[in-house]
């Protein structure tokens, strides 16, 4: 589990469809057969978070892992008005188009609160493909244990198109570094961040995909509702350290009773994946493997 692919590369390997008039960025990998394994990213970087959990998950699973709109190698169309419900149509857009009519999903941060919307879906009658279990990294599960970071409170205010104008590789790295636990991003990891945010005009979708901050509190009802009678097997592996959704959320978790197997790391903050990337795969794999055939 040693280095990862650059950005380049990692666009590379993918490819774009077309989802609503707009190019999304699709990548999958693994033995056409395997059972296909959803990866929905979070805020505000790209599929590419899933980079060093990538080639282990890959052997037993076909991977389906998709930009989000406003991000990464996506289209920001300029203007647009971004919700998490958009954001799970273009995921269930990326399963089609990967030919997957089942499948399992791992998710991160804003992926979380998408997997959520998704989860709703299936307790609904609405969704059109079987799930088979859900797992959750570090994310705003609940509105009331959300502490997000400055820069987020400034995105989602009347300054926020200002502040996203006057972000930096710099206020980024020492974000990153803040929500961290003990290992800290590396130079290599803040750029490759950085890119995804900021290349194709970025910066000014910003503000408007951070209103997912506010449909968390509007849709609270919905989206805890259905973790709590979430129909599939619930896993959520949870960086203890990070200081936005770390172990007070899982506090939470377990005073609302919600049916999870819960995996906590302790000393590792809100990017799981790229801090431990070997216990998160042996958390997610293990998960995978008590899920339904």
């Amino acid at each position: 589990m040693t280095g990862w692919p650059s950005v380049e590369a990692w666009a590379a390997a993918g490819r774009h469809f077309d989802f609503r008039g707009h190019a999304v960025f699709l990548r999958t990998d693994g033995p056409a057969d395997a059972p296909p394994l959803l990866l929905i990213h979070g805020f505000p970087t790209a599929s590419w978070d899933w980079c060093k959990l990538w080639p282990g998950l890959a052997q037993d699973h076909r991977l389906v892992a998709a930009d989000m709109l406003g991000l990464g190698f996506s289209a920001k169309p300029r203007g647009h008005r971004y919700t998490v419900a958009e954001q799970a149509d273009l995921f269930l857009a990326a399963l089609a188009e990967a030919g997957a009519r089942e499948c399992a999903v791992l998710a991160h941060d804003l992926g979380d609160t998408v997997a959520q919307e998704l989860i709703a879906r299936q307790l609904d009658g609405r969704l059109p493909v079987r799930l088979r279990g859900v797992i959750l990294l570090n994310g705003g599960l609940f509105p009331e244990t959300h502490r997000p970071v400055l820069m987020q409170k400034l995105l989602l205010s009347p300054l926020g198109p200002l502040v996203a104008r006057r972000s930096s590789r710099a206020r980024l790295g020492a974000n990153l570094s803040a929500i961290a636990g003990d290992v800290k991003p590396t130079a290599a990891e803040v750029d490759a961040m950085w890119h995804l945010m900021s290349r194709d005009g970025g910066l000014a979708a910003l503000p408007g995909l951070i209103r997912y901050m506010v449909e968390r509190r509007q849709h609270r009802e919905r989206w805890v509702g259905a973790l709590q009678r979430c129909p599939v097997p619930l896993t959520v592996v949870n960086g203890s350290a990070d200081p936005v959704s770390g172990a007070h959320m899982v506090a939470r978790l377990r005073e609302l009773a919600i049916p999870a197997d819960i995996v906590e790391l302790p000393r590792v903050g809100h990017y799981p994946q790229i801090e431990a990337p070997q216990a998160v795969l042996i958390a997610v794999r293990h998960a995978l493997a008590k899920m339904p055939g």
